[in-house]
């Protein structure tokens, strides 16, 4: 589940790769792979919209496609008019425009005629907006509107072919099968894009994986050449280092109130809490981590909870204290992987997951020369891991 508060965007628009490639994974035809695909693609649109998402673009077919086979370019043009046909329904009752983006003069006239259909029954519906680009290129986008420009209209955006609507801009674009190139996708709209690459195929791309992309968005700063609203941390990477080997040698060898003594100053160091606030939050983390020690998992997030709550309110940073904490008690229950503890700091920090990449890795190491009591060594790589979390969060 998304948190309830998640910041979503307005347009996401999506490179649906790596069909041809899913299908010869599978021993089957290419033209498996785009029928997989296209049922994908009408599952997401339905999806998005369940999810907020106002616009939602569709890479259906570039400029430069027109050079594959001739019996694959009439598979595609085949199923374009059958996902037409499939998805009008939807749109009539749902309240989606449907818009083409690209050229009209070279795909097949029963497809134009289609299309013109779509477009003009679902021209007054505002809820929504299903962009279709097909045959389409950045490049040659932005070249027809500089071909209808006149010297008393020259704003570029109303010459484009998203002109009029809502969100012309993209917020968010996402390319599948791991490639990692936006290819002129709507080049002018998406100069302020975030972009995400998913490694999966797109028939493998689900709405999961869509939820999982979103929550990545959500955790980063848009600061638009500006100054952006980040929190700032003025911790001392040192002292915290110190601290986090003194509370967590205390933990392992039960001494009860130094551990409830550092924790409090951990937190207060760490976090900048008053004294007052990080006694009681100091409270809550010493009893979370002593119930995870004993495997008392309810208690020891009923505790965490509490912890990240006085931190949230304090600081402002904007995750949702129940999430952060089924998080870390699941992170301590399957044992300390690179994937989860990255989860942790995007979802705590928000930052992305690119970004939590690194924090991670050094965390990961950390924690290994404690559990060999190698105090030195994890002194040396939690300096590290706190000074790099600083520049991120800073």
């Amino acid at each position: 589940m998304l948190p309830s508060k998640i910041n979503i965007p307005h347009h996401v628009a999506i490179i649906p790769d790596g069909n041809r490639r899913w299908a010869r994974a599978r021993n089957r035809d290419t033209l498996f792979g785009h029928r997989a695909g296209f049922d994908r693609a009408v599952e997401l649109a339905k999806a998005a919209r369940n999810l907020g998402i106002h616009t939602l673009s569709f890479w259906a077919f570039s400029t430069e496609n027109w050079n594959r086979s001739p019996r694959e370019i009439s598979y595609l043009m085949r199923l374009y008019k059958a996902m037409i046909d499939k998805y009008l329904d939807d749109a009539r009752k749902e309240g989606v425009r449907i818009i083409h983006l690209g050229r009209k003069d070279r795909i097949p006239k029963t497809l134009v005629k289609k299309i013109a259909q779509a477009e003009e029954e679902t021209k007054h519906n505002k809820k929504y907006v299903l962009n279709i680009c097909l045959d389409y290129g950045g490049h040659d986008e932005i070249m027809r509107a500089m071909r209808s420009a006149k010297k008393e209209t020259y704003d570029l955006s109303q010459l484009l072919d998203t002109k009029g609507q809502p969100y012309p801009l993209v917020d968010l674009l996402i390319r599948t099968s791991g490639e990692q190139r936006t290819s002129g996708m709507l080049l002018w709209q998406s100069a302020y894009a975030e972009l995400y690459w998913e490694q999966a195929h797109f028939p493998d791309f689900t709405p999961e994986k869509l939820e999982c992309a979103l929550l990545d968005y959500s955790r980063r700063c848009r600061r638009f050449g500006g100054d952006g609203a980040d929190v700032h941390m003025a911790f001392n990477p040192k002292i915290v280092a110190s601290l986090e080997i003194r509370f967590r040698h205390a933990l392992a060898f039960e001494e009860g109130e130094r551990l409830r003594d550092l924790t409090m100053r951990y937190l207060k160091e760490h976090y900048g809490l008053s004294k007052k606030l990080a006694f009681a939050a100091g409270a809550n983390f010493a009893k979370a981590l002593r119930y995870g020690q004993q495997h008392h998992w309810d208690e020891a997030k009923t505790s965490l909870t509490g912890l990240y709550a006085i931190i949230k309110k304090t600081i402002g940073l904007a995750f949702e204290p129940d999430i952060i904490a089924s998080i870390e008690v699941d992170l301590w229950k399957t044992g300390a992987s690179e994937e989860k503890m990255r989860e942790l700091l995007a979802e705590k920090f928000r930052i992305s997951s690119l970004q939590a990449a690194h924090p991670a890795h050094l965390a990961i190491l950390a924690n290994e020369s404690i559990q060999k009591q190698d105090f030195s060594r994890a002194q040396q790589y939690l300096e590290q891991f706190y000074t790099l979390l600083k520049e991120r969060v800073a």
